[in-house]
């Protein structure tokens, strides 16, 4: 991999143009620069956010270097940077909270509104463009370059297949629960949308104890995957009116928390009814900038309780991601249950396939 001053040259996944398929190609890492961090690579998941950066839905910042969800080793530090050494065993964050913003001098760093990344450049080898990194990370590489802050260290006993995932969907779902939602011993929830990010909202509610879990798909094989989580109950929303039969199975009241894992105003809307007096609304699915959404205002005002929008979980990385990991090495959050299949970096677009088909939870890029 070189040395802490050599640049490098490696293979990344790369999306050159909006629409088009990803491209397998040669890109250089720089050597870390002050308060930078070059990680190799060992896994890295494929999240649905890499295909929206792949379809043009985040930016049109082409090319691309994808991936974000990733575990690996630390390969060299740049100046003052003290918290890491060569060998560390890390999951990278996409939130590296900065320590100075307004947010962060108020006490809530899990909300920083200038989160950290690395400040130089990661390029193309055969033209030197500049790659823009998914969510500051870009982790489809056999190394990738990152604010030192990005990277969590965890238990080396973890494999980094299902390490790798605590790095972005497992932990907003999760979060969305627990942090967020604030899901508190004996309540009732009920998730709609049971990918990753919703299995692992019902992970976390099971894991904090609600005595309920309502798992809501259209998909039968999610469903059954929900339960493996902890969902007590499953709806159909082909079959069933999800808001009706959340009341019935909560002696008609509603939940107390419902989480919106989809990001759809449809869902949403079913979300919103679906909560008791009183009740919290998290959404954590990321909508599509041209949807909006249109609730009678007297049943937002009447219904009270809150609504509120997770940004990653609201978590502070360096607290959460070694408590999950301390989680799965127990054997109480069952991280591998969220790999469907390990793939090599040249499988990408296929990935992107079969997620659109629904027929995973998680692909993960083995390096």
């Amino acid at each position: 991999m070189g040395t802490a001053t050599d640049a490098v040259t490696v293979r990344g996944v790369v999306s050159l143009e909006k629409g088009a398929p990803v491209t397998l190609t040669e890109i250089v890492v720089p050597a870390p620069g002050p308060g930078e961090a070059r990680v190799k690579v060992q896994a890295c998941g494929v999240c649905h956010t890499d295909l929206h950066y792949r379809e043009g839905a985040i930016n049109n910042d082409y090319p691309f270097l994808l991936g974000h969800e990733a575990a690996g080793t630390v390969e060299a530090v740049g100046d003052g940077v003290t918290s890491l050494v060569p060998g560390d065993y890390v999951v990278i964050a996409w939130r590296a909270p900065c320590g100075n913003c307004r947010s962060c001098l108020r006490g809530r760093p899990w909300y920083c509104f200038d989160s950290r990344n690395a400040t130089q450049p990661m390029r193309l080898a055969a033209d030197g463009r500049k790659l823009s990194p998914a969510l500051g990370i870009g982790a489809f590489a056999e190394a990738t370059l990152v604010a030192a802050g990005q990277c969590v260290k965890v238990d080396p006993a973890a494999r980094p297949e299902a390490a790798g995932l605590i790095g972005c969907g497992v932990m907003a779902g999760f979060g969305a629960a627990v942090n967020t939602g604030a899901v508190t011993r004996g309540e009732t929830v009920a998730v709609f949308g049971c990918g990753g990010v919703g299995d692992a909202a019902i992970a976390g509610a099971a894991l904090a104890g609600a005595r309920k879990i309502i798992a809501v798909d259209v998909d039968q094989r999610k469903l059954i995957w929900a339960c493996r989580f902890g969902a007590t109950h499953t709806i159909d929303a082909r079959d069933l009116d999800p808001v009706e039969t959340i009341r019935t199975l909560t002696d008609g009241n509603g939940a107390d928390l419902v989480i919106e894992a989809v990001g759809h105003p449809e869902t949403y809307r079913q979300a919103f009814f679906a909560r008791d007096l009183a009740g919290r609304l998290v959404l954590v699915g990321v909508p599509d900038p041209s949807m909006t959404l249109e609730l009678p205002m007297i049943e937002v005002f009447s219904r009270g309780g809150s609504l509120k929008s997770s940004w990653y979980g609201d978590c502070l990385p360096s607290r959460d991601f070694p408590v999950l990991i301390d989680l799965y090495r127990a054997g109480r959050l069952d991280l591998d249950g969220f790999v469907t299949e390990t793939v090599g970096l040249g499988d990408v677009e296929e990935a992107f396939t079969r997620m659109r088909q629904g027929g995973v939870l998680r692909s993960v890029v083995r390096l």
